[in-house]
């Protein structure tokens, strides 16, 4: 029962996200490609058109989700920066 709540609850946020991204498209106020890959990103695991899409987006902007196993090492350069 509560998989069901889960996954119900998982998909409204999607469609609100989703909604609020499409909304942002039209009003200049709003932002609106958090909002879309937010949605898409949540739909991903239920939908397998919003993964596609999602993969397709992240193969055009070269921009990945990151992962906890997915720790990058800071360059010289960064690692400069952060201990002023």
């Amino acid at each position: 029962m509560r998989r069901h709540i889960r996954r119900a609850g998982k998909i409204s946020l999607g469609v609100l996200l989703l909604a609020l991204g499409v909304i942002g498209l039209m009003l200049p106020l709003v932002p609106q490609i958090p909002f879309l890959i937010g949605g898409l990103t949540l739909l991903s695991s239920e939908n397998r058109h919003c993964k596609a899409l999602l993969e397709s987006i992240e193969k055009r902007v070269g921009w990945r989700r990151s992962s906890p196993r997915e720790a990058q090492p800071m360059k010289p350069t960064e690692a400069d920066d952060a201990r002023r």
